[in-house]
This record gives C-alpha cells, sequence and structure tokens, in this order.
C-alpha cells in the first residue's frame, strides 16, 4: 500500500510540474501516453494474461455479480446524468466513464493483500481480469462514443469511432479464443510489468489535468471541486456499488469478501483515457479518480489499523 501511494503521488506531482514547466507540450504529452494505453498497453495485457485465467464454478457467481454491478451502475449513472443533473452530453458521458471505470488492479489488488492477506491476490486478480475489461470496453467506449465531441454526429459515424478506437476490445476477442497453451511462458511476468506501468502513467495524465483545471477556471489543483457530477461518481463507485454485490451475496449465494472490495474500488484511470479520446468532459472524470482514490486509501488504512477485516 505505501508504494502504491508514493508511486501514485509521484507520478501526479510530475505532472503537475511538467504542466507548469512545459504547458502545451505536457497536454501533448498527456494525450499521447492516454493514447498509448489504449492503443498498445492494454491490448497486449489483455492477450497476456486473459488466456491464463482459470475461473472455477466456486467463483463464477461472484464474478456476475460484478458485471451486473457494471451495468446497475450505468444505468444509475445515465439516469441521474439526464434526469436529475440535466447534464451536457460530454459530462453525462463523464459521469458514466467515472463509474464503469474501476482501479481493481493497481489499487484493489494490494488493498485486498493488505486487508484479508497475500492469499486473496489471486481471486483480486481474477476479479480485475474478467470484470473490469468487459465494462471498460464495451459500456466505457461506448458512452464515449456515444455523448464524445470527438466522435462524430449520428449514430453511424459514432458506431464508427467506437469500433475504430477500441483495439482492446478485438484484443480481448482474440484472448478470449485463444487456448492456454499458446500462452508464452513469460507472459505473466511481462503482464505485471505492464500493469505496473499503466498507473503512473494515467496519474502522471491525471497530473497535468489537474494543473490545467487550475489554470483555466481559476480553482485549486489539489483538490479538485466536489461538485454533483463528482459527488455522483463518488457514491456510484463507492457506495452504491459494493452493496449491490453485498445484497446479491446475501441473496442468492455468498461471495468472497475479495468480491466485496473489489466492487468498492476507486474510479479507474482508464476513464481517463475513454475521456481524451472521445472528448468528455475531463474535469468529471479527473475529480471522481481524485476523490474516490483518496477515499479508498484512507478508508483501508483505517480499515487495517482498526482490524476490521
Amino acid at each position: 500500500m505505501i508504494a502504491v501511494i508514493a508511486v501514485s503521488i509521484a507520478a501526479i506531482g510530475g505532472g503537475i510540474l511538467t504542466e507548469r514547466r512545459w504547458p502545451d507540450g505536457a497536454m501533448k504529452l498527456q494525450g499521447r501516453l492516454l493514447e498509448g494505453i489504449v492503443y498498445v498497453l492494454l491490448p497486449v495485457l489483455l492477450l497476456l494474461t486473459v488466456p491464463e485465467l482459470k475461473v472455477t464454478a466456486g467463483v463464477g457467481a461472484g464474478l456476475a455479480f460484478g458485471w451486473v454491478e457494471r451495468f446497475a451502475v450505468f444505468v444509475v449513472a445515465w439516469l441521474v446524468a439526464t434526469r436529475l443533473l440535466k447534464l451536457d452530453r460530454p459530462s453525462t458521458g463523464a459521469l458514466i466513464a467515472a463509474v464503469v471505470t474501476a482501479n481493481t488492479g493497481f489499487l484493489g489488488v494490494p488493498v485486498v493483500a493488505a486487508l484479508l492477506g497475500r492469499d486473496e491476490i489471486g481471486l483480486a486478480v481474477t476479479w480485475d481480469a474478467v470484470v473490469t475489461p468487459p465494462a471498460v470496453l464495451l459500456i466505457g467506449f461506448a458512452a464515449g462514443a456515444a455523448f464524445g465531441t470527438k466522435a462524430g454526429h449520428g449514430f453511424r459515424e459514432r458506431a464508427k469511432s467506437f469500433l475504430i478506437r477500441n483495439p482492446p476490445l478485438y484484443a480481448l476477442i482474440v484472448a478470449l479464443l485463444l487456448p492456454e497453451s499458446l500462452s508464452p511462458e513469460w507472459g505473466p511476468h511481462a503482464a505485471e510489468i505492464i500493469s505496473l506501468a499503466l498507473a503512473p502513467i494515467g496519474f502522471f495524465a491525471l497530473g497535468v489535468n489537474l494543473l490545467r483545471e487550475h489554470d483555466e477556471e481559476g480553482i485549486r489543483v489539489f483538490p479538485p471541486p466536489f461538485t454533483a457530477p463528482v459527488a455522483t461518481a463518488v457514491f456510484l463507485r463507492l457506495v452504491f456499488a459494493p452493496a449491490l454485490v453485498f445484497g446479491l451475496s446475501a441473496a442468492i449465494i455468498d461471495v468472497p469478501r475479495t468480491f466485496i472490495i473489489q466492487a468498492a474500488m476507486a474510479s479507474g484511470i482508464n476513464g481517463l483515457a475513454i475521456a481524451h479520446l472521445f472528448g468528455l468532459n475531463m474535469r468529471i472524470v479527473v475529480g471522481a479518480v481524485v476523490w474516490s482514490s483518496l477515499i479508498v486509501v484512507f478508508a483501508a488504512i483505517a480499515a487495517g489499523l482498526f482490524g476490521f477485516f
């Protein structure tokens, strides 16, 4: 946990310093880095990890609950954004992207290890690999294509944008079809390196956008404003989602505590990439990532100190 916090702070600080010294270049750099995540790192990571997964019947129900949770937060976010908050299209898409993406890898796995022990890491990784990618690639990218300002006009152009800008989806499909025997021996090690690289890149982009918000709007660099859309994203991500999985577990079949914790993870940095690619309201995604991450980190520290798990 200490290493995760240190890397996150260092990456955010690097983004802030880079934007301060090299404003235009920093924005271009963070854009290229986010595109690199989507077009290079995520496809390779999926190809290396998905064929290795071994999902047993014992955890299948919990993973199914995870998919139900992501679809549910998507529906509620869309309803709140359009009916209650009356947000414009880029802001609606940003709110959806913020709640369907979750940091179940870089943050979720260490939190599970710290609270439940290293024996639970396998389940945490399984949730991260089986639940998060479909939600990001199908719901998150679809929201970007449907509501973004860079996705064209009309159904045909937006559908084309979704298909063209979503190479990780094709990598996921190929990975699901590949037999485990074709997975290279060095695959898990390479996947671990790529996973470790994703978060610093994303948090660097977060730092750049934090300072850009300050420059344009005259607000504090950190923390970002806790607006109604950001509060909605934080509530859905940290309260509604785990409560739904817990309720399904209590009503239908008991699932591991690991899955409850993973369901309560902060908004993921993939939301930044979706907002960048499709032209969503970056301010909402940045606020959701920062506030939800802070809450999860402090909650995990408190839970560990007081022995709640």
